[in-house]
């Protein structure tokens, strides 16, 4: 039988490793695996990502293209997320997961032989952003249920937040290494990497031990699962509202991140190095939100936390889009990233603490629609309000909605602001 997770820890706390609060989920040996594992997948995911936004404007020269390709990974988000939440909570997530993720590594490896073949055409980046899309629709609510699976309770609210550093840790590498490689080798050899990359974390959770899933006794057809994990939401008020203001801010306030490579060459007079800064700036302001988090531990005043991000993002947005200067435009980045994950991480971790066991897939999959689903639609709007009105005006017009929507909720959703 597998050693169980108490055992663990148990055995790290005999052998007087001490661990600091910032990092105390990484005592659990799944999730140290799962930590390490992810960490390096990322760091070549951000590769592809900023690889892929240049390769697209330089072949279309067109803000438009760059929200149709984001756009095209969102459509099976949108419309296959909620069916997958079902299917989290059905089958053991540690298998799901693999095959996810070997789904995600051949799709980097597809791209890289289609530009390394030099016939890769802007249409192709569409159906292969479609497919990985299709792939992220099951990843994501899994990931983000089975991360709690991987701790105990006591660290739920750490792990939760070392899950958006490892992330935002790969977003400030992997655009950085992706900026350089565009300059040197080129777009190709950025998408094998990231290929390569996924077999870290493959190999991480077939080492994991994990207990026999036990499936709910109380299953029942797949809809009625669904309208159960649907209803649950809509009857929570603070979840309700949480997710909308997940909604908001991905749905307008991230639309200028499309924009990037758009803003880098024609705004800002900056090539594949300086996107790939850009870029950088956004995930460390990022990565410091998320390790913050993490220190904080079992802070009580995650409600505050809550609104000062979601108030400081879309204004950084704001003033990132007014700007020409390219070192000032970092430093609104590096704030903006800060903002929004502080925002988003607290509205995860305060859903993650409410949601009952039993429906933690299908809520998260509400998560993973409106948080990945709705910011390529935002891209695509984005980048509409751009061909017509200048990048400038794409990237200020969601930071304007989502900021008067932050401050109707600092009105109307006062409750938000004393959550714990």
């Amino acid at each position: 039988m597998p050693a169980p997770v108490e055992t663990e820890t148990e055995a790290v706390e005999r052998q007087g490793i001490v661990l600091p609060k910032t990092f105390s989920a990484l005592r659990h040996r799944n999730y140290r695996l799962y930590f390490f594992g992810q960490l390096i997948s990322l760091v070549g995911t951000w590769m592809q990502s900023i690889a892929q936004a240049w390769l697209v404007y330089q072949l279309t020269g067109s803000p438009l293209y760059l929200g149709i390709v984001s756009f095209a990974s969102a459509i099976p988000t949108l419309t296959l997320s909620l069916g997958a939440g079902v299917l989290v909570d059905r089958v053991p997530k540690r298998g799901l997961l693999i095959v996810t993720q070997t789904a995600a590594m051949l799709l980097a490896f597809l791209l890289a032989a289609d530009v390394f073949s030099g016939r890769v055409e802007p249409w192709h980046i569409v159906v292969l952003s479609f497919l990985l899309g299709s792939v992220n629709s099951f990843d994501a609510p899994a990931r983000q249920a089975f991360v709690v699976e991987m701790v105990e309770h006591k660290d739920h609210l750490n792990a939760i937040a070392l899950n958006s550093t490892i992330f935002n840790a790969a977003r400030v590498i992997g655009p950085t290494l992706a900026g350089i490689a565009l300059a040197v080798v080129g777009p190709a050899w950025c998408f094998f990497m990231n290929g390569v990359s996924f077999i870290a974390v493959i190999v991480s959770l077939w080492m994991m031990r994990v207990r026999p899933f036990a499936p709910d006794a109380r299953k029942g057809s797949a809809s009625a699962q669904l309208r159960e994990g649907l209803t649950y939401i809509w009857s929570d008020r603070t979840v309700r509202t949480l997710i909308a203001l997940v909604a908001v801010s991905s749905l307008f306030g991230f639309g200028f991140a499309a924009l990037l490579p758009a803003f880098a060459r024609d705004v800002l007079g900056q090539g594949p190095t300086g996107l790939g800064l850009m870029s950088a700036a956004t995930g460390l302001g990022a990565f410091a939100g998320a390790l913050m988090i993490a220190s904080l531990g079992n802070y009580r005043r995650k409600g505050l936390l809550l609104t000062v991000g979601n108030l400081l993002f879309p204004a950084m947005v704001l003033l990132f889009s007014l700007s020409r200067l390219f070192t000032l435009s970092l430093i609104f980045l590096a704030l903006a990233g800060w903002g929004f994950m502080v925002q988003n991480a607290t509205a995860n971790t305060l859903i993650q603490m409410r949601v009952p066991d039993s429906l933690r897939g299908r809520v998260m999959s509400a998560f993973t629609l409106v948080f990945l689903g709705f910011f390529p639609l935002g891209s695509l709007l984005a980048g509409i309000i751009a061909e017509r009105l200048g990048i400038p005006i794409g990237g200020a017009f969601g930071g304007l909605v989502a900021l008067a929507f932050g401050l109707v909720l600092l009105w109307r959703a006062p409750y938000l602001r004393r959550l714990t």
